[in-house]
């Protein structure tokens, strides 16, 4: 007689497989700025995940959000669909994909101090510790690549400003979550988004009409599907059956298989300085994760409910 599976394993690999679909994101991004201009795939990627999202919502007869609703589905839009995918979109086009996944790596300790800001929390002095050193280490790596120590490229401030947009689009969708349902969120937030990203696709296309190899369409195609929409489902589905401090660290190892990805996909090499920056940044990101969930007061807000990457 088979088994049956636990609602914790369940969670476990419902998670993991949302992790699986972010991961290749940068990867893909790099390949379709081989042919598609950055505010296309940027702007024209939400358009299409709006498109899914707002047939979800209506053969499933969702409840529309309130007028207060709304104003947050605005922040987490402008977060997951509008600054992250623009600039990283943005920064992939001169910066190697390795390069990305390590800066980007900082989002689970990034998303985490947003929470705290937004919910009010009071975590110990060992979090904010781990979040500066993370923020630090990627920092420093960044730096390093540039080829002058204490100089950041352009390409790593957007990177950093793709990390913050994220952070605070995640921990306000984390929050909206609980009223919404997880799904929901995005979903509104990308319905909310699709007449100012439809705006910027066409602006796009006719500046600079798309002229991209099978391969490019195909990395759009994934972007625009799983990477802004269907991730989010796998993703929801394990933090939703938990349980959620287990599951959500899984995110954790999202930049070594995206690191991984880049070096199969692209051939782009796996150095040690590459590899030394991603373990620093995910060994920081992990112990500010961490510190932060020990127990606390309840109804301190948002503890165990960070989100996926966009």
């Amino acid at each position: 007689m088979t088994r049956p599976i636990s609602r914790a394993s369940a969670g476990l690999w419902w998670g993991a497989l949302g992790v699986l679909a972010f991961s290749f994101t940068v990867p893909f991004t790099r390949i379709a700025v081989g042919g598609l201009s950055p505010l296309f795939i940027g702007a024209g990627r939400a358009v299409i995940a709006a498109a899914l999202a707002g047939a979800a919502l209506a053969l499933t007869r969702q409840r529309f959000p309130d007028r207060s609703q709304w104003l947050r589905l605005a922040v987490v839009a402008g977060g997951v669909v509008l600054g992250f995918p623009l600039l990283t979109t943005y920064a992939l086009t001169v910066t190697a994909a390795s390069h990305g996944a390590v800066v980007i790596a900082i989002l689970p300790a990034a998303t985490a101090v947003a929470a705290v800001l937004r919910t009010r929390e009071r975590p110990p002095t060992a979090f904010w510790t781990a979040a500066l050193l993370g923020a630090v280490a990627a920092a420093a790596f960044a730096a390093v690549h540039t080829g002058a120590v204490g100089d950041l490229g352009r390409p790593d401030l957007l990177l950093f400003g793709a990390v913050v947009a994220a952070a605070v689009g995640y921990a306000e969708g984390g929050l909206l979550s609980r009223e919404l349902g997880s799904w929901q969120t995005i979903s509104w937030a990308l319905v909310l988004a699709a007449p100012v990203m439809t705006a910027l696709t066409a602006a796009a296309w006719i500046e600079a009409p798309p002229e991209a190899a099978a391969a490019e369409w195909a990395a759009f195609a994934y972007l625009a599907a799983v990477s802004m929409f269907l991730g989010f489902f796998a993703w929801y589905r394990g933090l939703a059956l938990g349980p959620m401090a287990q599951v959500s660290q899984i995110q954790l190892v999202q930049p070594i298989l995206s690191i991984t990805w880049a070096a199969i996909l692209l051939g782009e090499p796996l150095t040690w300085q590459t590899a030394a920056g991603a373990a620093a940044v995910v060994a920081c990101a992990a112990l500010a994760v961490r510190t932060r969930r020990r127990p606390r007061t309840p109804g301190t807000g948002l503890a165990t409910r960070p989100l996926g990457n966009a």
